[in-house]
């Protein structure tokens, strides 16, 4: 991930760290299954990073899994001591336009894993497709086992920062409101707005300004750009000059942001 560069000596509020885990959880991403080493060796040799078929993870900080019935760690999971094993899921939060670092955050899920079957799975199949309607879910049963990670710690890293989740915070945290949409309004500004991109560029600091200037992320408290610079890469927030809930509110900021410099919109946050 980039370093964090600040367009001001006063950083701009972010969202909070529960809030930005759950919003990755919310948006899915990239995930990967990583069994503790012990136990978890097979006549192949270890267990290395695994690409579910599906994961999902729940408002609690629980995350669900779905792996081939003949996948080494299926078995591994049901001849555990206690039916369960320690692994972690690794959830990777994606730019939504080509970086050359296009990681924007991880979430890391720690726990017991445990493999379902009969109604504990159809349950969760179920809890699932509630949330997240899914035809892979139909594979579950049919081919496919559903595994249930129940977390004992959530970590988060991204640009804004790092650090430990309490399950209670993350379970009482909301995702942004904007997560649905970010992705294809931040690849409509990179293909189509480039003049829009090049305004925006003036909130950055001077030594930045040189740089190629993408748009990395959105959230009800500002707008964060990447700017890929020959040396390094650098993440920057711009705020808003105030908290967003609607498309209208947005548009009307991100009007502010285009056409008056950043200073000004600054003062009015608070």
């Amino acid at each position: 991930m980039a370093e964090l560069t600040e367009p001001t000596d006063r950083r701009p509020p972010a969202p909070k760290l529960a809030e930005r885990a759950r919003t990755i959880a919310a948006r899915g991403g990239r995930a990967a299954l990583l069994p503790s080493p012990e136990g978890t060796a097979t006549a192949a040799g270890p267990v290395a990073r695994i690409s579910p078929l599906l994961h999902h993870v729940h408002p609690c900080g629980a995350a669900s899994v779905l792996l081939p019935d003949d996948h080494p760690l299926v078995a591994t999971a049901w001849q555990a001591a206690r039916g369960e094993l320690t692994a972690m899921l690794e959830v990777a939060d994606q730019a939504p336009v080509r970086l050359r670092e296009p990681v924007r955050g991880l979430l890391w899920i720690t726990g017991w894993l445990r493999a379902l079957s009969g109604e504990k799975a159809r349950a969760e199949v179920l809890a699932i497709a509630e949330q997240r309607p899914d035809p892979r879910l139909l594979d579950a049963g049919h081919g496919a086992t559903v595994l249930r990670l129940n977390p004992l710690s959530l970590v988060l890293a991204d640009a804004e920062g790092t650090g430990s989740v309490p399950a209670d915070e993350f379970a009482n945290a909301a995702p942004d409101p904007f997560h649905q949409y970010e992705d294809e309004w931040l690849r409509h500004l990179e293909l189509s707005h480039r003049d829009v991109v090049g305004l925006l560029a003036r909130h950055l600091p001077e030594h930045l300004r040189g740089g190629h200037v993408r748009p990395l992320g959105l959230d009800r408290l500002g707008l964060r750009l990447r700017v890929e610079a020959a040396d390094s890469d650098h993440d920057v927030r711009i705020a808003f000059s105030r908290a967003v809930t609607s498309a209208a509110e947005l548009a009307t900021e991100l009007r502010k942001l285009v056409g008056c410099p950043f200073l000004a919109a600054s003062k009015n946050a608070s």
